[in-house]
């Protein structure tokens, strides 16, 4: 990186680099006290984004940094420029993806040698004459290359007086590696006939007649295993800015000199026109100077309805035109569009969110160097005590063996797995362990309105006709009319009414009127379908039952088309978005759970106090704008709140990625699945309280887990340092606590909804969440209209 870009980084407030090499909370403690010894540097270290966020005084030196952090043993660099492809990436592949193919191929490679030699150690018919150098030349390369990285951790962390997990796991694999072979090369173990006795005894021996290559094999395997689901998971940290960049046009038509040029989205600038045809997304922030259009704002906002625009208002990029030809004048590009000020407060809301280190990493702070201290007193004490060298170093190898972290490598990564199995068996999703600990603690949980709570689609709910005016009659010939006009009110209506009086009458005549509605002739009939003004354009005027059902409506916050013909006013159609049939069950359970619901909506109060209503809310945040979503979930905090936060349009990502737990509608944006720490795949709320009942479960079992794994190895140590427990029991005893660990995850499997009512969940919910309960279809389908 040249010096140029990196003094361009100085000038912004902060830094951010990416740190490498880091294994555990530790190690991010470990470079955030090495950058804060620096005068004038302020740096806070991430070990869930493997990121550095620094402050430091104008035109400091961003190697200098750097450099320090090597000092610590670990790597750093400024991110890569936008638009440009890092130097390891030429063929496409980033750093993080080649890391986890290089730990795909060693856990493979592991696992493979590992089997064999697993089975030859515990199945004496398959120990054949000189099996033990069988072992030993499929057990090597697993010790040595596929333990390589806890071995250069291991070392790293020698260096700066530091003892971790990969401590431990190097020196108890090295030296069972070691000690098999002078058993088999000095001792009486590679002798013709020799077996390995699967023994219960406890006894004192010299340990030269056994190998314990199984257990460095064994041992390797199994956490590189926890390190690959591991970093999978973490891989999704930056995901959500991918996905939110990903929203934007990549092309985009300017105008220039009169002609329309299709160009790459990279080449237009402030100031330049460009044509939007119908269905295609806005390449970036901009004013309208011709044509008029509705525009579907929802993978940004959340909000079901089109906004109607004209020339002078102002549109954002990313969302899509629904309606008319427009053309727009580029107001915003690059990093100051709206979308790109979103994606950063996705950033800044990951970043911000509290470190959370795992149980395992801080008791293994003490635990580790007590275990090799054990070890090397063990050693000095025997050999202090006259015994021959053979036996106190079979008395130091148990000592290692025995504390060797295998189940509690195995706690996390396997009650996630049959965890996180289980969930997506009923539509959860969890995306690491780091997410459980929020799930214990919350107390609060916001829900958006549109979408998650109601079906965030337009649906037909209510038909009120005049007197003596026929109900069919008043669908056919407004659906019929309302079918010709791309906007989703008028599908809405239409799709109601094919499912209602079947197939729809094609009008003989079709307008649009700007602002108002539509209007055309159906059947011979002169029809007209929009607000109570256009049909006061032809003298049509609403009877009072008709003023009633429209003031009705409208004062439940549902919109009220007006529709008449041949000079009177026939009916009103209302068209509304639907509460979600298993909403209100849905929080009856988060209340059982302790959890206060709120609903957070840019609704009008009205609206948002009519569906709290019905679902059983008391508390309510309405008429919130899109980008205040995450200062509402951030005061809410501030008043010692642990708040939930379940929400699908792009618009809620930050607030996903703000709160200490956000949970994402499946039915919703990618970038909200990517913002949040649960993904609910289905559309049923009730899925989000399963989320947090398994989450919780889920998490009591990784306790477990890491308490019967510790309790093994801690009982067992001072039985192994006196010699009762020779290195081959160590390692049964060892295996049995690997056995427990995986039994006790295996019972998440059992873990069922609260309801327990699949059958009625699926009646509910179609493919990806949506209500196939609605009997009206999308009516997607759109035709050209007659010639007048």
């Amino acid at each position: 990186m040249t010096t140029e870009s990196a003094r361009t980084e100085v000038s912004m407030t902060g830094v951010e680099l990416k740190i490498g090499g880091m294994t555990c909370a530790s190690c991010a403690n470990r470079v955030e006290k090495k950058l804060n010894k620096l005068d004038g540097i302020n740096a806070s270290v991430n070990y869930a984004t493997e990121k550095a966020s620094v402050t430091a005084p104008e035109g400091y030196d961003p190697q200098l940094l750097i450099s320090e952090v090597e000092k610590t043993g670990y790597t750093a660099e400024l991110p890569t420029p936008k638009g440009q492809k890092s130097g390891d990436s030429e063929e496409g592949e980033s750093s993080e993806d080649a890391e986890i193919r290089v730990l795909k191929q060693r856990l493979i490679g592991a696992a493979v040698l590992s089997v064999p030699v697993i089975a030859m150690a515990m199945i004496p018919a398959l120990q054949f004459d000189y099996w033990g150098f069988a072992s030993l030349v499929l057990a090597a390369p697993v010790v040595v290359w596929a333990g390589w990285p806890f071995h250069k951790a291991a070392w790293a962390n020698l260096k700066h007086g530091a003892a971790t997990m990969d401590t431990l796991i190097s020196v108890g694999t090295t030296s069972a590696l070691i000690w098999s072979i002078i058993a088999l090369f000095f001792g009486t173990a590679g002798q013709p006939g020799v077996v390995h006795p699967f023994e219960f005894t406890i006894s004192r021996s010299d340990g030269l007649g056994h190998i314990y290559l199984e257990v460095g094999a064994g041992v390797i395997t199994f956490i590189l295993l926890g390190r690959y689901f591991e970093k999978r998971s973490k891989r999704q940290a930056g995901a959500a800015l991918r996905a939110l960049l990903e929203l934007g046009a990549k092309e985009v038509s300017i105008l220039r000199n009169g002609k329309e040029e299709r160009v790459s989205i990279d080449e237009l600038s402030a100031g330049d026109e460009f044509v939007v045809r119908p269905g295609e997304k806005i390449a970036t922030d901009g004013t309208i100077t011709s044509g008029s259009s509705a525009i579907d704002a929802s993978m940004l906002t959340g909000e079901s309805v089109p906004v109607e625009v004209t020339e002078g208002d102002n549109v954002t990029g990313a969302t899509v035109n629904a309606g008319g030809r427009l053309v727009v004048k580029a107001t915003r590009i690059g990093s100051d569009t709206q979308l790109a000020q979103m994606a950063k407060m996705v950033e800044d809301a990951q970043s911000g969110k509290a470190e959370i280190q795992r149980l395992a990493d801080r008791v293994s702070s003490v635990f580790v160097p007590v275990a090799i201290a054990v070890a090397i007193a063990a050693l000095g004490a025997w050999l202090g005590a006259g015994f021959p060298v053979s036996a106190a170093f079979t008395a130091t190898v148990a000592v290692l063996i025995i504390a060797c972290p295998c189940a509690l490598g195995l706690a996390t990564p396997t009650a996630l797995l049959v965890g996180t199995g289980r969930g997506a068996q009923m539509g959860v999703l969890i995306k690491g362990p780091e997410v459980l600990e929020s799930t214990k603690r919350v107390d609060t949980i916001v829900l958006d309105k549109t979408g998650t709570v109601t079906t965030g689609k337009m649906t037909l709910t209510d038909v009120t006709t005049a007197k003596e005016v026929d109900r069919d009659q008043l669908l056919r010939l407004a659906g019929g009319l309302e079918d010709y006009s791309e906007h989703p009110i008028a599908q809405a209506i239409a799709a109601g009414a094919t499912a209602q009086v079947g197939e729809l009458p094609a009008p003989e005549s079709f307008e649009n009127i700007e602002g108002k509605g539509v209007q055309g002739v159906v059947d011979g009939h002169a029809v007209v379908a929009g607000r109570e003004v256009l049909l006061a354009d032809w003298s049509m005027h609403l009877d009072e039952d008709l003023k009633t059902a429209k003031q009705t409506a409208e004062s439940e916050g549902k919109t009220a088309i007006a529709v008449g013909w041949d000079g009177q006013a026939r009916g009103i159609l209302v068209v509304s978005d639907q509460i979600k049939p298993t909403s209100a069950e849905a929080i009856a359970q988060f209340k059982e759970l302790g959890l206060t619901p709120v609903l957070l909506t840019g609704d009008n109060q009205t609206v948002a106090e009519q569906v709290a209503a019905e679902v059983g809310i008391t508390e309510v945040i309405a008429e919130v704008m899109p980008k205040d979503k995450v200062d509402v979930i951030a005061r809410l905090q501030d008043e010692g709140k642990v708040v939930a936060m379940v929400g699908d349009g792009v618009n809620d990502a930050p607030a996903l990625a703000q709160a200490n737990l956000g949970l994402a509608m499946g039915t919703g944006t990618d970038v909200a699945i990517e913002a949040a720490d649960i993904t609910l795949v289905r559309g049923d709320l009730r899925a989000a309280a399963d989320a947090i009942r398994l989450s919780r479960k889920t998490l009591r079992t990784i306790k477990q887990n890491l308490f019967w794994a510790f309790g093994y190895n801690t009982l067992a140590i001072p039985i192994a340092a006196v010699g009762l427990l020779n290195p081959m029991l160590a390692g049964a005893a060892m295996a049995f606590s690997s056995v427990s660990v995986v039994a006790n995850s295996l019972r998440l499997r059992k873990f069922k909804a609260k309801a327990d009512n699949q059958g009625d969940r699926s009646s509910h919910v179609g493919p990806r969440g949506t209500d196939s309960t609605n009997p009206i279809g999308d009516g997607s389908q759109t035709k050209e209209p007659a010639q007048t």
